[in-house]
């Protein structure tokens, strides 16, 4: 039987404990980083690409019938993207992206300032997630379901209470001796 791992300090560096639901937290982020870098990387590709026949062979080959009314909608949507606004798209997609990733490296490395960062991007989303579930129209054009924001608002709720409550027990900490 092992005994669990021990907190020794040496010096102002602490040794910490193990922390599954930091690691898990850790994961959500690096992950939605790279997502999201994906994502920028690809409509920077496609910026200069006639989008509209790009869309036609993603549909062909995705075996989807174009003629459907969310297709053809979707299809004149694509059709109005410009260039400068998937560009645009494509650098405020990669800045987002590395939010993520600074506050997922910055966990790993259990650094308090990326520990804030990470409560207060989480904390941002929540009144715009509780806004969206109870203003909700009952319009069939509306992306999102409902029960994805409600997952997303339970999960960064999670994320700002685990993060605020364990902060002294994740987090290095420098306390400056007075001289």
């Amino acid at each position: 039987m092992s005994s669990p791992p021990q907190v020794s300090t040496t010096g102002n560096d602490q040794i910490k404990r193990r922390a599954p639901t930091l690691y898990a937290i850790i994961a959500i982020k690096l992950l939605k980083g790279a997502l999201f870098a994906t994502l920028a990387i690809v409509a920077y590709t496609l910026s200069d690409n006639d989008l509209p026949a790009e869309y036609r062979n993603l549909l062909h080959h995705l075996r989807v019938n174009p003629e459907r009314k969310f297709w053809a909608d979707f299809a004149i949507r694509i059709g109005q993207i410009s260039e400068p606004t998937m560009l645009k798209a494509a650098v405020g997609t990669l800045v987002y992206s590395l939010f993520s990733l600074v506050e997922g490296v910055g966990l790993m490395f259990r650094v308090s300032w990326c520990g804030w960062l990470a409560i207060g991007e989480s904390a941002f989303f929540i009144p715009i997630e509780v806004y969206e579930l109870v203003h909700r129209s009952p319009d069939p054009n509306r992306h999102g379901h409902p029960v994805v924001v409600l997952i997303i608002l339970a999960l960064n709720i999670f994320i700002v209470l685990y993060l605020f409550n364990n902060r002294h027990r994740l987090f290095r900490h420098h306390h400056h001796e007075p001289r």
